[in-house]
């Protein structure tokens, strides 16, 4: 079984030379006093060291074992706790966070370059973590002074952890029907009932308390979303002094068993007139959450990359070592009966489609954490306004693009390894199942897609997507790149995609939902296909420097325009084939 290692020198190409990340950094003032290029590599060599060496090992045994539950508590697998002790002591859960409250400042176009290490080493520990930023995010921007002073520097030690509490049993997509209560009591906290289901770390053994974000509805909230809103509820009281005081009325019902990320403690938690807080406005909870929320899409989306990285790693290795039949271009291991199965053409299409996919999904989240920064640092309120503007429409594409992706890649490992990728041993076979909740959690693919075609692309009438497509052909017409044309093309597609739908929509609503996922993966191939040519760009500027590591970007690139890319005209084709055909059928017919 191949071991992990975290792709430093990919991440450092995109962070030097494709974004000049240290540049970027430099003109934002909030960043400019924390982070260089020397600190930026040291960090990454630093994160890789402990992810490669630590947590990676801990994966397999993690997935066999599971998180164990009993009278309401939860025990990780072994070697988990002293792990996540000696990761919290780095400062990792703190990295992108608030200085203010002892976070290390760091840019999210840093901190997606470790998540997805994570991801790619151990899925189930790096959801721990992640969950934990994620909720330090949500109270940095939304928690009034109090709650933060209290709650934010213990979170980003790692001493404590954070939850996300949304789901129940009857309200998954749709949230307005939520039944969880808050009740205002005498000193101004609220006592929170109710029960909640898959929630990712709710209860486990890593940390001495957890921070319960939950959404919950006051007596006389109105009806649906607009009646919600959002209370920290800790498992652990916390005393005016921060010593912690005694057990909430917070309790883990049970864990679910899963097909996947066995080691992640996925909670039924009960909550029993738990004490809690307010944070932000009545009835605006969900919209506070959407700042958690849209994190952690984008960091599952980011599992998607890490898994397929993962799932890469080892099937290249084992199609270097693995003979097979002679090669068809001619004998290669002329002193063995057969040829590497390397050299044969469809383990090649394989291998290729793995990595043009996870490398432009690594240089469209590295983008996107770019666009973070500017947004939450700069100083130019239009430059900010449209890196807002531009996160906004790429975070359902990172999350449902990203992880689609990454399941087609582990299948593809899975593929490469015959029927050894059916055996536990190799990892594949953990990694399909681990990657495959990605496409399901924080929002499902279908969702996502809804979500871009219908908010971000059709209610503002395209105004976001045409800054980002503005973007993109100025690059495509100033830059000479073989290329370009290719990429023009890709966009007229989607551009004219774009018309279509529109027009079709304003006769028919139903074509909205009948084209989002095509329209969404479209629309992922034409952004990687710009990533790719920056990239491209970028290689052959610096060939005579790494000629062995450029080169082969060069013709990565290659195979993504003349091998990928193309599936473009099939997803206009399913989009143009509109929605009547879904509708034929009546119910009693299926």
């Amino acid at each position: 079984m191949n071991r992990f290692q975290a792709p430093m020198r990919d991440i450092q190409f995109l962070l030097t030379e494709v974004f000049d990340g240290p540049s970027h950094w430099a003109r934002l003032p909030g960043l400019a006093e924390h982070v260089d290029a020397d600190t930026a590599i040291a960090i990454l060599e630093e994160a890789a060291k402990v992810i490669s060496g630590l947590i990676a090992p801990l994966n397999r045994s993690g997935d066999e074992e599971g998180a164990q539950w009993a009278e309401g508590k939860v025990t990780t697998p072994s070697g988990f706790k002293d792990a996540y002790a000696t990761y919290a002591e780095g400062g990792w859960v703190g990295l992108s966070g608030n200085p203010a409250y002892g976070g290390l400042g760091m840019p999210k176009m840093l901190a997606v370059q470790i998540e997805e290490m994570l991801y790619g080493a151990n899925s189930s520990f790096a959801l721990y973590s992640v969950l934990s930023s994620g909720a330090c995010l949500l109270i940095d921007t939304h928690a009034d002074q109090e709650l933060k002073q209290r709650y934010l520097p213990p979170m980003y030690e790692g001493r404590w952890a954070g939850s996300m509490c949304l789901t129940e049993a009857h309200a998954g997509t749709d949230l307005g029907m939520i039944r969880t209560r808050a009740e205002l009591q005498a000193d101004g906290s609220y006592a929170i009932s109710g029960s909640k289901i898959f929630i990712t770390g709710g209860e486990q053994d890593l940390t001495e308390n957890i921070v319960h974000l939950v959404l919950a509805k006051l007596s006389d909230a109105p009806a649906g979303p607009k009646g919600i809103s959002l209370f920290l509820v800790p498992k652990m009281l916390v005393q005016a002094d921060g010593r912690l005081g005694p057990h909430n009325a917070v309790s883990c019902g049970s864990i679910e068993h899963k097909m996947g990320i066995k080691a992640s403690s996925t909670c039924v938690m009960n909550f029993d007139g738990a004490i809690g807080w307010l944070v932000g406005e009545p009835n605006k909870g969900l919209a506070a959450m959407f700042t958690m929320m849209n994190y952690e899409r984008l960091s599952i989306g980011i599992q998607g990359l890490g898994c397929a990285e993962a799932s890469y790693q080892s099937a290249v290795s084992y199609a270097r070592e693995r003979l097979q039949s002679r090669a068809p271009g001619g004998p290669d291991a002329r002193a063995h009966g057969a040829d590497p199965i390397i050299n044969h053409p469809d383990v090649r299409r394989m291998l290729l489609t793995m990595r043009a996919l996870t490398e432009g999904g690594r240089a469209l989240a590295t983008y996107i954490g770019g666009q973070l920064d500017e947004a939450k640092y700069g100083t130019d309120s239009r430059k900010c306004a449209v890196a807002q503007r531009r996160v906004a429409l790429l975070t359902p594409l990172a999350k449902a693009f990203f992880t689609d992706n990454g399941l087609e890649s582990c299948v593809l490992g899975q593929q490469v390894f015959g029927g050894h990728g059916y055996i536990r041993e190799w990892g594949q076979e953990q990694l399909v199942r681990d990657v495959r909740i990605a496409q399901i959690y924080e929002g499902t693919n279908g969702i996502q897609a809804l979500d871009l075609l219908g908010r971000k692309i059709l209610a503002d009438g395209g105004a976001a997507m045409d800054e980002f497509l503005l973007e993109i052909t100025d690059f495509a017409n100033t830059t000479e790149s073989e290329f370009c044309g290719a990429l023009l093309g890709a966009v007229s597609i989607l551009e004219e995609a774009n018309r279509w739908i529109r027009t079709a929509s304003n006769k028919d609503p139903r074509q909205v939902g009948a084209a989002s996922v095509e329209y969404l993966h479209l629309f992922g191939y034409v952004s990687y296909a710009y990533l790719w040519s920056r990239m491209a760009v970028a290689a052959v500027a610096q060939q005579d420097v790494d000629s062995v590591f450029h080169q082969s970007k060069i013709k990565t690139a290659r195979f993504f325009f003349r091998r990928l890319l193309p599936r473009i005209h099939g997803l206009f084709a399913c989009i143009k084939g509109g929605s009547s055909s879904l509708f034929e059928h009546d119910v009693e017919q299926f």
